[in-house]
């Protein structure tokens, strides 16, 4: 007999015939020889009323009281849903958070999740009974026992830190759609399911946007090893499995704010290219990573900063034996790209040769601002230089003289309290997987550039523990490759982006210590797009990258922005080209199906 959670979203509880048909579903599990806790939303649109009432009655809601208000939603369902189970004779009985024992920080409207109690749910379940849970709340550790909401994706993280709790065999989260498909299919109307996707795919494609899961969810689900399905609640079948690695030992004891980091990974046997002053149009990246391709080198980190005027710099690693090859691919295209043939500054190959990459890995990283901070801190604290930043949702990577590089592990380790690492990522991944799995656009980011940033020990870690100190979470980072003397110091720019609504109150915050900083001026663009593609299987494949920088090229879509990890590429690029570099690099790898996934309104 299996232990199963299933969640249900407020679209498959939003009316009586609805709740009608989730009962049925459950009471088949349970004839199928299951044990079944269920976890639900509010109804429909109900979170929506209710949030409406509070703006019609205060137009400054305090948190306590909206936490108070919303947690009502979910306990119409609960006891809908149990009345609906009873009357099909089956024995169930509702629940709130509280009366389950989730605990979670005194944090209203955005608490996480420190522990939950089991006892009273093994009980129930001894007792035969369907356990139907309130989705998205809790109740803080505080004396006060405070009612307490999770926040976005609340009911998706409830269900699986119940599964992981409970040690359930499998968590099944029903929505709308028919799973995990290639690409948002409003925006993709090819868009295909998948039927298996890793969790390490799904945590960079949920924090890139794809709305049926939330990335807090995926991150339990593979810090405890907790198999997710993705189903529609319109029908029987199978949907996507998430597949979770197998976990390293830890606690439920804080539950979702143990360690933001669970790995430190290096690599001492890197070497860097980088070309300088590339022209700024279309079809350049396409053009360095096609002859890379051709060569089958294999490509690690790739950044593009910005600059001002019409150029760019674009940099990339390789492992050191590969560099002759990488140098001479430069080398030959350089004359190619120049701005002007009779002007001055030209493109040019800076190489470096002895290099390692750091990197701190974790998926509790995801929106924790100051977890990148934190490297850098700890970093400068050491006197070790940082020469190239790329990051991802659960990935933050330093390239670093390799001569510092046992101190920076040390270093590292010691921070964020990391003795082990988990099996290499990709490892055990099958040759015929897929080297792209999906695609995500993510379009509420806005991007800041600060000027003439003093290139010395430091300078990144007090930036972004500034953002950190004010709760303002940041996406890529770009540092320049290019220096240049500001005032007499060596300087280089920093980019990064991080959500529009945070845009203003970044750029105020800088420029309010640009002075304190000794930095130039910092810049917001709003009016950007970021286009990705995700794929575990992309690790062991030469060319992925210049596949997609030539499919952007040929839709004459310019990239501003590149970043990358062992398992995506990002590009930045104009908004009002986001949704056709979307559909282009979904049509580049073949993601296309031959039937349209139908999608709900």
């Amino acid at each position: 007999m299996a232990l199963i959670v299933q969640k249900y979203g407020g679209t498959s509880v939003g009316s009586v015939e609805r709740i009608q048909a989730v009962a049925e579903r459950v009471q088949r599990t349970v004839e199928a020889g299951n044990s079944v806790v269920v976890v639900v939303s509010a109804m429909g649109k109900s979170t929506d009323v209710l949030v409406q009432l509070a703006n019609e009655i205060s137009s400054r809601p305090s948190r306590r009281e909206m936490d108070m208000l919303l947690s009502t939603g979910e306990q119409v369902s609960i006891s809908l849903l149990s009345m609906a189970l009873q009357e099909r004779g089956q024995a169930a009985i509702s629940l709130t958070g509280m009366q389950v024992g989730i605990v979670t920080e005194a944090e209203h409207s955005r608490a996480r999740i420190l522990s939950i109690s089991t006892d009273r749910l093994q009980r129930h379940l001894n007792e035969g009974k369907v356990i139907v849970v309130a989705g998205f709340q809790g109740i803080s550790q505080t004396n006060d026992l405070e009612i307490t909401t999770l926040g976005r994706g609340g009911s998706d993280t409830s269900a699986v830190a119940l599964a992981a709790a409970l040690q359930a065999d499998c968590c099944e989260i029903y929505t709308d759609v028919p799973g995990i498909l290639t690409a948002d299919p409003r925006l993709v109307p090819t868009a295909q399911l998948l039927r298996e996707i890793t969790c390490d795919e799904m945590l960079e494609l949920a924090s890139l946007g794809a709305s049926v899961l939330h990335p807090r969810a995926v991150e339990i689900a593979r810090n405890y090893g907790v198999t997710l399905a993705v189903r529609s609640s319109w029908s029987d079948d199978p949907g996507t499995v998430v597949v979770s690695p197998v976990p390293q030992p830890r606690p439920l004891d804080g539950l979702e704010i143990a360690h933001p980091v669970d790995a430190v990974e290096f690599d001492t046997d890197q070497a860097k290219v980088a070309l300088l002053r590339v022209p700024d149009r279309p079809g350049v990246a396409a053009q360095l990573f096609g002859e890379i391709a051709s060569q089958e080198l294999n490509v690690d980190l790739i950044i593009q900063s910005i600059h001002e005027g019409n150029s760019n710099d674009i940099a990339f690693t390789v492992d050191s034996t590969s560099l002759t090859r990488a140098e001479s691919v430069a080398d030959a295209i350089a004359p190619a790209l120049r701005l002007d043939p009779t002007a001055a500054d030209q493109a040019e190959v800076m190489i470096a040769r002895r290099i390692a990459k750091v990197s701190i890995a974790g998926a509790g990283m995801i929106g924790r601002p100051g977890v990148a901070a934190q490297m850098f801190s700890s970093l400068a604290a050491a006197g070790i230089n940082i020469q190239m930043i790329a990051t991802s949702e659960v990935k933050v990577s330093c390239t670093i003289d390799a001569e510092d590089c046992d101190r920076a592990i040390a270093t590292l380790c010691q921070a964020f309290d990391v003795t082990s690492s988990p099996a290499r990522l990709g490892e055990g991944v099958p040759a015929q997987t897929p080297a792209v799995r999906g695609a995500a656009l993510d379009l509420n980011q806005a991007r800041l550039a600060i000027r003439q940033v003093p290139d010395r020990p430091g300078m990144a870690a007090r930036i972004f523990q500034i953002l950190a100190d004010r709760g303002i979470s940041v996406d890529m980072i770009i540092q320049s490759q290019r220096c240049r003397l500001h005032r007499g110091l060596t300087t280089r720019d920093i980019a990064f982006t991080v959500s529009q609504a945070e845009a203003e109150l970044a750029r105020e915050i800088l420029r309010s210590a640009a002075a304190e900083l000794g930095c130039g001026e910092v810049m917001v663009d709003t009016a950007i797009a970021k286009v990705s593609i995700v794929g575990v299987g992309m690790i062991y494949r030469p060319g992925v990258a210049a596949d997609m920088f030539k499919a952007l090229a040929a839709e004459q879509i310019n990239i501003q922005m590149i970043a990358t990890s062992e398992i995506k590429i990002s590009c930045v690029v104009d908004q009002d080209q986001g949704v056709n570099a979307l559909k282009a690099v979904h049509a580049a790898f073949d993601l296309a199906g031959r039937k349209a996934i139908e999608v709900p309104a």
